[in-house]
């Protein structure tokens, strides 16, 4: 049985005659008979009565007409979507992102997206670099921002953010009276920092920071979460040095000030898997590579340790 002898089976189902169902077909008559033949021995059942006073479904015509109705009719919504898929108009796609992409303007690139793209249902989950390039190698997730450039042969990263680190300190400390400090200035005072499982990437690069002035910072507390940071520092918990996004924050009794040590920038990465295809993850990371300052690049370093990681 073919989608053709269907076709054919409806188109004479309703005009109850050869001729004209053979013209609306535009065959002639005899294939049409033919084809009638063939799916009635197919389906081993007579569908129509046949004799001088013309055409009539039997009872198993009038069955297999509502039958092959929905067929028809799930087919052409199998093409359809098939179709719509391929060109990446439908979908579901999973992004991963830092915490940090909240200030760094992804809900505004995810509200363009999905005002180009309406098909497609995006699902957010915050995880750490390391944890999203893992769920990228096992297919959880299809687009990953990531504070790492460096990832595993079958990934593909593109740099979509970079800024200074500032210092984060509370608004009555003395040291928020400066228009700018000196990483020097935070000698001996605590420090709130990521903890080095929640984040290897972003520890080692405020100690690198601070050792090359000459100092290790004094951990006092230690998190996982950027708000948590700066909202620890509000309440005269410490200092802390954070990317400058987090300056858009909001958070009251915070104070954020530029460093005079610029050099060192925060960078976010959007990361996707170079394999399988997937139209709806292609336009997504079009869009973020077009509103990036660097092109699309393939990254060949093998991410292996936590080293890799960074929130």
């Amino acid at each position: 049985m073919e989608f053709r002898h269907l076709r054919y089976f409806l188109v004479l189902a309703e005009e109850l005659h050869f001729g004209r169902a053979a013209r609306r077909l535009a065959i002639s008559q005899p294939p049409l008979s033919l084809n009638i033949q063939q799916l009635e021995a197919s389906v081993g059942a007579r569908l129509f009565d046949r004799d001088s006073r013309g055409v009539r479904l039997t009872a198993a015509g009038r069955a297999f007409r509502e039958a092959a109705t929905a067929l028809l009719a799930q087919a052409e919504a199998a093409r359809v979507l098939a179709r719509e898929i391929e060109a990446g108009a439908i979908g579901r796609l999973r992004v991963g992102f830092v915490g940090s992409m909240l200030y760094r303007g992804l809900p505004q690139t995810l509200r363009e997206f999905e005002a180009a793209y309406p098909g497609i249902h995006v699902a957010l989950t915050e995880l750490n670099s390391q944890e999203q390039i893992d769920a990228l190698l096992h297919d959880e997730l299809d687009a990953a921002f990531i504070h790492t450039g460096r990832v595993p042969d079958t990934l593909q990263a593109t740099l979509v953010h970079a800024e200074p680190f500032v210092c984060c300190l509370p608004a009555d400390h003395a040291l928020a009276a400066l228009a700018q400090l000196p990483l020097t200035a935070l000698r001996g005072e605590p420090f709130v920092l990521f903890s080095r499982k929640a984040s290897p990437d972003y520890y080692s690069r405020i100690f690198d920071m601070c050792a090359a002035q000459g100092f290790f910072p004094q951990i006092r507390h230690e998190v996982r979460h950027w708000l948590s940071v700066v909202s620890l520092v509000s309440q005269g918990m410490g200092v802390a040095v954070v990317p400058a996004a987090l300056a858009r924050s909001g958070m009251a009794g915070a104070a954020f000030r530029p460093l005079a040590e610029a050099a060192v920038r925060s960078e976010v990465y959007c990361a996707w898997k170079t394999a399988p295809d997937h139209p709806a993850r292609d336009h997504f990371v079009a869009m973020v590579a077009g509103k990036a300052a660097q092109p699309t690049r393939g990254h060949k370093e093998k991410a292996t340790g936590p080293g890799t990681d960074g929130l």
